[in-house]
Order: structure tokens, then sequence, then C-alpha cells
């Protein structure tokens, strides 16, 4: 039993990117669905796929480099965790690396990055952050 899919989906991006792998495969759920288009949205990944596997559906989600093959995603880090989450209002959302990264956040509109959540004016959950 997993205790945490949310950080699994997240160590299995960051082992992909490290090895420069073009896709990684995870076990699929609503939320990841969810994070990974918020990803594909601000440009940290390329795209997804669901794909229908024996045991259950598979997500499989394609990771994005540079022209020169340099990592788009440099860090991504897990902030709310199933012992001890971490919600955040609208005033009190700051920028990840000056504006270079970005936080996504599980609203009551969805899940977000934190410049759609601070442009929709909600808050919520920080799920993660990523640059």
């Amino acid at each position: 039993m997993m205790t945490d899919p949310i950080a699994d989906l997240l160590t299995r991006i960051r082992n992909g990117v490290q090895v420069d792998r073009p896709f990684v495969d995870v076990p699929s759920s609503k939320i990841k669905v969810s994070i990974v288009e918020a990803l594909q949205r601000e440009g940290f990944v390329w795209d997804y796929e669901l794909l229908d596997a024996n045991a259950g559906k598979t997500l499989r989600v394609n990771l994005k480099y540079g022209p020169n093959g340099e990592h788009v995603i440099q860090h991504i880090e897990r902030v709310s965790k199933p012992g001890c989450r971490v919600y955040c209002a609208v005033g009190d959302m700051k920028d990840v690396r000056q504006g270079t990264g970005i936080s996504v956040l599980t609203t009551s509109k969805g899940v977000l990055s934190n410049r759609e959540a601070r442009k929709q004016g909600v808050g919520g959950e920080l799920v993660c952050q990523v640059w």
C-alpha cells in the first residue's frame, strides 16, 4: 500500500528527468492527471496520455527538454505531506524563484498553478513546487 501517491508521481518525474528519459509511466488517478495538466499548462511537460493496461489505467507523462537537451524541470518537490498539510491564502502566495517556477495548488476550482490561482482569487492546499 502506498501512503503518498502524489509524492510517488513527483519522484518518478524527478528520476526520469535526471536520467533523460523521454517519458515516465505512473499509475493513474484524477488528482495525478490534474497535477500533470497544471504542469503542462505552465510548460514543464510536453503532454500526457492515459494508457489502458490490464491492471488499471497508466498515466504516461512525456517529459520536456530544451533544444540542447537541458532539463526544463530543475527541481520538483512535495510541500504539503499527508502528515503535515500546508495551506496558502491568495494574499500569502509568493513567487517561486522570482517567478521562474510555480507552485501547484488544489483549490475549490480545481488544481491550479499559483499564477492561475492568484488570477482567479482562490487559495488552497500547496501540493508541490517546480522550477
